[in-house]
Formats: C-alpha cells, sequence, structure tokens
C-alpha cells in the first residue's frame, strides 16, 4: 500500500522541497536533517506497508500460516504510520502557528 496517496505527501516532493530549501538556505544543515529524517521516516512506512501488503497476500494465497507473524507485521506497519501521521500532524500545527506569528 502506498501511503502517500493517503496523504498526498510524496518522497520525491519532499525531495523537492528540501532540494529548494538547500539551495535558499544555503548551508541551513540542520533544517536539511531533519528533512531528512521526515524522508526517511516516510520511506520506512512505505516500506513496512508494503511489506504487510505482502505478508497478508502470502497468507491469504495460502503460502503462510503463521498468523502470529502476520499480526505482528501488520501491527508494525500500523504503528509506523500512525506514528508519521502524529510527526506530519505537529509539523503541520508549527508551521501555522508559525505564520500566524507577528513580526
Amino acid at each position: 500500500m502506498d501511503i502517500s496517496a493517503l496523504h498526498n505527501v510524496a518522497a520525491d516532493y519532499i525531495q523537492k522541497t528540501a532540494d529548494a530549501a538547500k539551495q535558499v538556505a544555503g548551508q541551513d544543515k540542520e533544517f536539511q536533517s531533519i528533512l531528512q529524517s521526515a524522508m526517511d521516516m516516510i520511506n520506512e512506512t512505505n516500506d513496512l506497508q508494503n511489506q504487510s501488503e505482502e505478508a497478508t497476500m502470502q497468507f491469504a494465497l495460502g503460502y503462510a500460516n503463521n498468523t502470529h507473524d502476520l499480526n505482528a507485521i501488520q501491527e508494525k506497519a500500523t504503528i509506523a504510520l500512525n506514528y508519521t501521521t502524529a510527526v506530519r500532524d505537529r509539523m503541520l500545527e508549527a508551521y501555522k502557528e508559525i505564520m500566524n506569528m507577528q513580526i
């Protein structure tokens, strides 16, 4: 399952944003590291979702019969997705707060 469709955020969009920010900010390594961390988290969450979907298909086709492993994989993917969503929400909240600041 490709999570980028769920949140309208794709890794390539974040990469373009990182490149643009790098050009504007010059040597701002801290922002770049935070953005890289966010990209890594999205990619990892996407990989876990894909593994979960693959394990579900394997179980449905009868190639796997261990429900414990299936449940563990699905739970790991769910936790990663919830965490990624929470981080995204906090980042949007912080962005909105910064935009509302008066200079």
